[in-house]
Formats: structure tokens, C-alpha cells, sequence
């Protein structure tokens, strides 16, 4: 099992149309096969700083998503309304 975790910093009035797109990847993510889990989060102290966290039965699974050309093309939408480009971490039990 594996847990990736993303970070994303939002430019200040983009955060509607962030959390629209965080939403379609979810759904997009949960049909994926080898999903779990995940949850989104936004800093207590900076509400344009987020935090997705998602569980995947194998790294395999989670490159499978990763490479998925759906994925991609959020990715790069989400990407062109954030400060910088989105932090991806992949840890393992």
C-alpha cells in the first residue's frame, strides 16, 4: 500500500475553480483501479494552501493513475492556477 501525498499553494482567486477540479479528479481517482482512499485539506493558517492525500493499493496503481491521460489534463488546468507546480511525495508502508 501506498499513501501520495500532494501540496498545491492556490493563486488567491482561483480557489472556486481549484476545488471544482479537485472534486473531478476525486471521482475520476475512485473509478481507478487499486484506489482506497483520499481526502483534501487546506492549511488552518492559509486557506489557499492544500493538501490532497490518497491511498493506492501499489505503486503500480498509483503510476497507472498518474500516467492516465484524464489525470493529465486536470493536472495541467489545476497547474495553471497555482503559485507553483503541484509537490507529489510517494511513501510507502
Amino acid at each position: 500500500m501506498v499513501k501520495v501525498i500532494l501540496e498545491r499553494t492556490i493563486k488567491g482567486k482561483y480557489v472556486s475553480a481549484i476545488v471544482r477540479l479537485l472534486r473531478q479528479m476525486r471521482v475520476l481517482a475512485m473509478q481507478q483501479p487499486g484506489y482506497i482512499s483520499g481526502e483534501t485539506l487546506h492549511a488552518a493558517d492559509d486557506p489557499n494552501h492544500y493538501l490532497v492525500i490518497s491511498t493506492w493499493e501499489s505503486i503500480s496503481h498509483w503510476n497507472a493513475w498518474f500516467n492516465n491521460p484524464e489525470r493529465q489534463k486536470l493536472q495541467a488546468e489545476v497547474d495553471s492556477y497555482l503559485e507553483s507546480p503541484t509537490q507529489i511525495r510517494v511513501f510507502t508502508y
